[in-house]
Parts: structure tokens; C-alpha cells; sequence
């Protein structure tokens, strides 16, 4: 049975600091990472990493966030930094066959851990 769980969330202020983490069991994926959805916006891709090691990263995190796997190899992390105050949404880590931004190809899901930044 596959797991996805969070970690990490929280509120901070513009400009801090947070590292979310995804504890994965039961599955080999090609491509494993973030997604966020802030109320009454579609969900969007964060950063993903591919088994290989390829990353990819959404526009508006370029040079801000860094995705990263754990050493045993079934943990991944997000570190956010400079943290804006359009960055507050639910954060979801997400697992799939693919190394895409496309949420609907993900088939398993965690449950996710919401992020607030105040201004």
C-alpha cells in the first residue's frame, strides 16, 4: 500500500524559513514531489525530482526553494526559503510514474500540510 505523509508546515513570517518533508512507503516512482493549492486557485506544481535526479521547478519558486531526497531514500524534502506571502496554500507531496507538473498524472497523494506566510 502506498503513503505519501508531511511534515513541516506552519506559519512564518515574509522572508523566513521552512522545511516541509514526505515520508514515502510502498511505491517506485519516477517522479516524486510538491504540489500546492491556495483557496479558489488551481493546484500547481512546486518542484519535482525524478529517480535519477533530474528536478524541475515552478516559476515562482526558482532560487528560492530547493527539493532534496533523504538518504534512505524514501524521504523527500522542500526547503523554502524567502518565503512570500503568495506562497500561503496546502502543500501536497505527490508520487507517479512521471517527472511532469501535470497533478492529474500523479496517482497517489499525501494528505498535506498547509503553509502560511504573514506579511
Amino acid at each position: 500500500q502506498v503513503r505519501l505523509v508531511e511534515s513541516g508546515g506552519g506559519v512564518v513570517q515574509a522572508g523566513g524559513s521552512l522545511r516541509l518533508s514526505c515520508a514515502a512507503s510502498g511505491y517506485s516512482y519516477g517522479g516524486m514531489g510538491w504540489f500546492r493549492q491556495a483557496p479558489g486557485k488551481e493546484r500547481e506544481g512546486v518542484a519535482i525530482l525524478s529517480r535519477d535526479g533530474r528536478t524541475i521547478y515552478g516559476d515562482s519558486v526558482k532560487g528560492r526553494f530547493t527539493i532534496s531526497q533523504g538518504d534512505a531514500g524514501n524521504t523527500l524534502g522542500l526547503q523554502m526559503n524567502s518565503l512570500e506571502p503568495e506562497d500561503t496554500a496546502m502543500y501536497y507531496c505527490a508520487a507517479g510514474p512521471y517527472f511532469d507538473f501535470y497533478p492529474k498524472r500523479y496517482p497517489y497523494w499525501g494528505q498535506g500540510t498547509q503553509v502560511t506566510v504573514s506579511s
